[in-house]
């Protein structure tokens, strides 16, 4: 845990707190506005956590969005948790992604997370 970045955050990072989580914008952002909800507690996997945690997380999710659409306008957003290795997960502490979405920032953003698996995005082919 002491190499972990979620747990050895810089206090200016964080935007948002309540009693189980933090939120900060992501370091390396795929659109304006990424923010990630992160639990205070070292853990792994949204499904370790508590339901009080879980229910933390998805309050400061909600605040992040509400404070992206004020900032950014986006047009739409992205959740998504990389829950475990084989889903991608880097840092072994759990992290949700808020990622804000605009209109053009993909030719076809149909299909949205879908596209982890390139070959089974285009369900509608």
């Amino acid at each position: 845990m002491n190499n972990c970045p979620f747990c050895t955050l810089a206090q200016e990072r964080i935007i948002d707190s309540n009693e189980f989580g933090v939120t900060i914008r992501d370091g390396f952002p795929v659109s304006p506005g990424h923010t990630l909800v992160i639990p205070k507690r070292h853990i792994g996997s949204w499904f370790e956590i508590s339901k009080e945690e879980q229910l933390s997380l998805m309050e400061l999710l909600t605040k992040a969005q509400k404070v992206l659409e004020k900032e950014f306008s986006a047009n739409g957003y992205n959740i998504g948790i990389n829950d475990g290795p084989a889903a991608g997960q880097t840092v072994p502490h759990l992290h949700m992604h808020l990622i804000p979405r605009y209109k053009g920032d993909q030719e076809d953003a149909r299909g949205g997370v879908r596209w982890i698996i390139p070959e089974k995005a285009k369900y509608w082919e």
